[in-house]
């Protein structure tokens, strides 16, 4: 995958269900509590990871508004470091490099429970794919589900 290349709504799309499943694994239930580490918000953030994309206190990771804007810094900073070291910015890597850390992908040496955690998000994000996609097709006129059928 190509970031701003082929199709900027395709790329859109993709991210956006990345970052709802990793969303829907860190925090599905919008815990305000800290995880085991520190972490807060929809996306689980640590602080220093917080700390790299605003100013903003870290108890703001708790304002799902906020939240989104870090996890879009966040994700647009791992494709632009996996590209940098000529990996694809998958899904898969993408999240294994959200669960593990860039340094971890880019060296080839990420756990088995972040493998486990990318896959999780390939899963979910292709589900989430499927359901937008029923939703399109349950919105079009007879004659556009007939003509524009897969």
């Amino acid at each position: 995958m190509v970031l701003g290349g082929i199709a900027g709504s395709l790329g859109a799309a993709e991210r956006w269900e990345t970052l709802q499943a990793i969303h829907l694994i860190e925090n599905p239930r919008n815990s305000p509590q800290p995880g085991s580490h520190g972490e807060l918000g929809a996306y689980q953030f640590r602080h220093s990871t917080w700390r790299m994309h605003t100013r903003k206190p870290f108890r703001s990771a708790l304002v799902r508004a906020h939240a989104d804007e870090v996890a879009l810094a966040h994700y647009a900073w791992i494709c632009s470091e996996l590209q940098r070291q000529g990996l694809p910015a998958t899904t898969f890597n993408i999240a294994m490099a959200w669960n593990a850390g860039v340094g971890s992908v880019t060296s080839g040496r990420v756990p088995r429970v972040s493998r486990q955690y990318a896959q999780r998000v390939v899963n979910i994000a292709r589900d989430l794919r499927r359901s937008q996609i029923a939703a399109s097709i349950a919105e079009r006129t007879p004659m556009e589900r007939i003509v524009l059928s897969p």
